[in-house]
């Protein structure tokens, strides 16, 4: 018999987009009013996304891959000097001073505590540093004058893991800015479909995992909502073998809210550590994996 427990977590971290995201959220005012949201529809569909993940071949053989729910990256020793070093790297302002090594022809191998190795291409120097520098050039600013590869220890959906990593070398700093060299492993098709194309006001996407807390009880999520909508919220269900996140937008007074896209991140407790379950979207009925906003949420934080 499984068990469940279910909670509402708030949210903080308000990372807007822009107006380049226009549209983006679609439907998320003209609903019920905040506060309003009709429970049990996300933990029924929460009830079913756990249900067909547990057990299924999916999650076998998401068990066998390597899924980052850890930071990405690691900061030099005594980072950052000024504040000016500081605000560059929340905007991801780099310059860089010289050529970054391409990508080896050999895999990369990725080794958890217990044994366990898994082989996986490694990234090019130039698409890892892509990846932190985000900001442009312009401004306060952090220069790499190079990059060699090396390793570094990451959280992951098995335990920490050992894994290929370029570092780079920051003008001012005597030891480098680490940044994982590998894409995380194809994630397994679902068992289940997604709840529909339009996120609503009871139940929308969440955009990606920023990251676990070392003891597994709580993880951090950023959900999407409106510029003039009450906000979004999660629901929490958890089960032996995984824990399902609900996202929805509250709504507003004001009619719909397209005008723009903002981004939420939240942590959600969890009674148990996260372990070797899987956290599950709602919504897309897929697990909530890292994606390059990961990085964008850190910075603001």
């Amino acid at each position: 018999m499984r068990t469940y427990t279910r909670r509402t977590v708030d949210l903080f971290l308000v990372l807007a987009l822009g107006a380049a995201t226009a549209g983006a959220l679609a439907g998320c005012g003209g609903g019920p009013r905040a506060g309003s949201h009709p429970a049990h529809a996300s933990e029924a569909r929460a009830r079913e996304v756990a249900e067909a993940w547990d057990g299924s071949d999916a999650a076998r053989v998401w068990r066998t891959g390597y899924h980052p729910v850890g930071d990405l990256v690691q900061l030099p020793d005594h980072a950052f000097g000024s504040d000016a070093d500081k605000r560059a790297y929340s905007s991801g302002t780099f310059v860089l001073e010289g050529e970054l090594p391409d990508a080896p022809r050999e895999p990369g191998r990725v080794e958890w505590e217990n044994g366990d190795s898994l082989t996986l291409p490694v990234l090019a120097a130039r698409r890892a540093y892509e990846r932190v520098a985000r900001g442009g050039d312009e401004g306060p600013h952090l220069t790499v004058t190079g990059a060699r590869l090396g390793e570094m220890t990451v959280a992951t959906t098995r335990g920490p893991a050992t894994v290929p990593a370029w570092l780079f070398t920051l003008k001012g700093y005597d030891t480098p800015l680490r940044r994982v060299a590998l894409d995380s492993s194809k994630t397994p098709g679902p068992p289940i479909g997604a709840a529909g194309e339009v996120p609503t006001d009871q139940l929308a996407p969440l955009h990606g995992l920023v990251g676990t807390a070392r003891d597994g009880r709580s993880v951090t999520v950023t959900a999407g909502h409106g510029s003039c909508d009450g906000g979004p919220a999660v629901d929490v269900l958890e089960t032996r073998g995984s824990v399902v996140l609900s996202g929805y937008v509250k709504g507003t007074d004001d009619g719909p809210c397209t005008s723009d896209l903002r981004l939420k991140a939240v942590t959600v407790k969890l009674d148990r550590p996260l372990g070797d379950r899987l956290l599950l979207d709602a919504f897309t009925g897929r697990p909530v994996t890292a994606d390059e906003r990961k990085e964008d949420a850190q910075k603001g934080s």
